[in-house]
């Protein structure tokens, strides 16, 4: 977890910065919903597709994107007095995972953003954070054109365990994506209690 601490050891008023990463496949909306909550310019990694990168970039139902994020996203937003998020946007694309382990290093948790037309794109972001007991919630990105599906029924589609948020979300809007990342923080908040619990009891 990274956090930023005062002068005055002990001081409730003590500012936090928590870290996040923002996670999900291919085109799914990481960059837009980094870039539309940080309250900094947020620092963005992004290249041109290149005609070489049609052989293993899957541009179906994202026909219009034409840059990809090739290391990070990085953002920043106060939820409130003292609290501050710190966002890490990963690449969506398979080969650059290597720089996930990295990434997570501190973490509190994470948003696996969600398409419905491609929601296969998420499964590895699921299964990563699984995996490596990171708590995350899934933030369906509701895309212009896209079937409307309820947070239950994203919740069967990807066999995610019982208690995992599923939240419906507009990744251009500000409020729509800090929403989720409270969501975020209340859940990872509850899931690290619980295993302190656990661990002394």
């Amino acid at each position: 977890m990274v956090s930023e601490h005062s002068e005055t050891a002990g001081d409730d008023n003590t500012p936090l910065a928590l870290k996040i990463l923002v996670a999900g496949g291919f085109g799914v909306g990481k960059t837009t919903l980094v870039g539309a909550v940080s309250e900094i310019k947020p620092l963005r990694t992004e290249e041109l597709l290149s005609e070489v990168g049609q052989l293993v970039d899957d541009t179906d139902g994202v026909d219009q994107k034409v840059t990809t994020t090739v290391a990070m996203d990085f953002g920043r937003i106060t939820i409130r007095s003292g609290l501050s998020l710190y966002l890490f946007g990963t690449p969506g694309q398979d080969r650059f995972w290597f720089l996930w382990d990295e990434l997570s290093q501190g973490a509190l948790g994470a948003v696996v953003l969600a398409d419905t037309r491609r929601l296969e794109d998420c499964f590895p972001a699921v299964d990563y954070f699984e995996h490596r007991h990171i708590p995350f919630v899934v933030a369906v990105n509701c895309f212009t054109g896209a079937r409307s599906y309820g947070a239950p029924e994203v919740l069967r589609a990807l066999d995610l365990d019982k208690g995992t948020p599923v939240v419906l979300c507009d990744a251009r809007n500000r409020d729509s994506g800090k929403e989720v990342l409270i969501r975020l923080v209340e859940y990872a908040g509850r899931m690290h209690t619980a295993r302190l619990l656990d661990s002394v009891s």
